[in-house]
């Protein structure tokens, strides 16, 4: 999928650069201004409706994983014997449109103060939010170390800060080169060794 997703990409360009089409500072905007104004009435509409039905299903499994969270999770609907059914359904949409509001207003941030590709900066925040998980999981994974549990929280929020002061110095520490998205992997070894630091003496089956 990857892979097709590459090529889709190179053929834009190549298109583009063939055909005489200034491509777009920002380059996810490449593709709409090729399928609505270039490549005809059927690629537009196709472009359209495909655009339509990705988003539409990707809202829905966000808000609705967003709204469950928040309610099974944060304020415990489900335990609260002071709400009857009616209650909490009627709480439950609320918190949904809650959800959908704050959507929109991300979206519309995004637009209005970013001037990069969306994917772009969708990468580059999860190489400050998933770079923890992912050295939970490989710590976890790997070996058989046990760790300080409660100090695991000050390790994954110590190691995004350390990656932000690593991206804004790294041109001047490491003589000119910029962070970018091997963040993702920093910040996990960080993580990795900050929880290597504050590790039990003892492994697990030896207590």
């Amino acid at each position: 999928m990857n892979l097709l997703f590459l090529s889709l990409g190179v053929l834009l360009y190549e298109y583009a650069a063939r055909t005489g089409v200034v491509p777009p500072a920002r380059t996810d905007l490449l593709f709409p201004t090729l399928a609505l104004q270039h490549l005809g009435t059927f690629a537009a509409v196709a472009f359209v409706l495909g655009l339509a039905a990705a988003t539409f299903s990707s809202a829905d499994s966000v808000l609705t994983t967003l709204t469950t969270s928040f309610s099974v999770d944060v304020l415990r609907l489900g335990e609260r014997s002071d709400l009857d059914e009616a209650a909490r359904t009627r709480v439950r949409r609320r918190i949904h449109a809650a959800f959908a509001a704050a959507l929109l207003l991300v979206i519309l941030a995004f637009r209005a103060w970013s001037s990069e590709s969306v994917i772009s900066i969708v990468l580059r925040i999860a190489g400050y939010t998933y770079g923890p998980l992912l050295g939970l999981f490989a710590l976890g994974i790997l070996t058989r170390l046990r760790v300080r549990d409660r100090l695991v929280p000050v390790a994954c929020v110590l190691a995004p800060v350390l990656c932000w002061v690593l991206e804004q110095k790294s041109p001047d520490w490491f003589g000119g080169y910029t962070m970018g998205f091997e963040l993702l992997l920093v910040n996990a070894g960080i993580t990795v060794a900050l929880l290597l630091v504050l590790r039990r003496s003892r492994h697990v089956g030896e207590a």
